[in-house]
């Protein structure tokens, strides 16, 4: 793929979060919307300015609990994936529970961690893994499924073993749903350790933003939202250029 291929979808999105901005500022100007309901761009970026070690020091915490909880969900669930795969049996006996356990609003098993394990670092990650463990398996266990028959009647015919068959042919086609999983989950990694921040932990981001609500602080609301969707915005950016990497064609 060309650079001048690559540019606009790089150019497009910027130009498209330069144009939300834009009208959020003219709005606030406009309309006279008073700072405590709807600040402006530049309040917000003057409250990070302001303070960034507070927000530094939450975003290390929030991304901590993101990178250990959604490494940890991702290997269960990729491993949990080979082995329905592997075992058929398994696959129908187990898999109406996943898609019973996917649907369950994760929120509402928050409570039954802070009965069970307490508040804490380690609570929160438990959650954390919790929600990105699904997508991973649901992703994983299709894309196995998803090798060409030609490719697996070659490979017979080269009395190729299990093991060099799901190298060579079924992990790289499985591939797509794998990092389409992968991308889901980091996503939801982001969603669920503000979650456990609420209910769960105390410290990050998420306790960050629930005691600005507390006090009414829109601004420091904002500013920490602004952090957030630049640690998701990076770690998605970063499961993507992953897969341009290691994507067989």
């Amino acid at each position: 793929m060309t650079v001048a291929r690559r540019a606009p979808s790089v150019v497009l999105p910027l130009a498209a979060l330069v144009v939300a901005v834009g009208v959020w500022w003219a709005l606030t100007v406009a309309l006279a919307i008073p700072p405590f309901l709807l600040p402006s761009p530049a309040a917000v970026v003057a409250r990070l300015a302001g303070n960034p070690d507070l927000y530094l020091t939450n975003a290390v915490a929030t991304l901590r609990k993101v990178l250990v909880g959604g490494a940890a969900g991702i290997t269960a669930g990729f491993t949990l994936a080979l082995v329905v795969w592997a075992v058929p049996v398994l696959e129908r006996a187990v898999y109406p529970y996943l898609v019973a356990l996917r649907v369950l609003p994760k929120i509402a098993v928050a409570p039954i961690f802070l009965i069970y394990f307490g508040v804490g670092f380690d609570t929160a990650v438990v959650f954390v893994a919790l929600i990105v463990f699904f997508p991973i398996v649901v992703g994983t266990a299709a894309g196995l499924d998803r090798t060409p028959d030609s490719h697996l009647d070659l490979l017979r015919s080269v009395d190729a073993g299990a093991v060099q068959t799901f190298l060579a042919v079924r992990l790289p086609h499985a591939l797509p749903d794998v990092f389409a999983g992968v991308k889901q989950s980091v996503t939801l990694a982001v969603v669920g350790a503000v979650v456990a921040e609420w209910i769960l932990a105390n410290d990050g981001l998420g306790s960050l933003i629930l005691a600005a609500s507390e006090n009414v602080q829109v601004d420091v609301m904002l500013a920490a939202l602004t952090v957030l969707l630049a640690i998701g915005l990076c770690l998605y950016g970063g499961v993507a250029l992953c897969y341009r990497r290691v994507a067989w064609q």
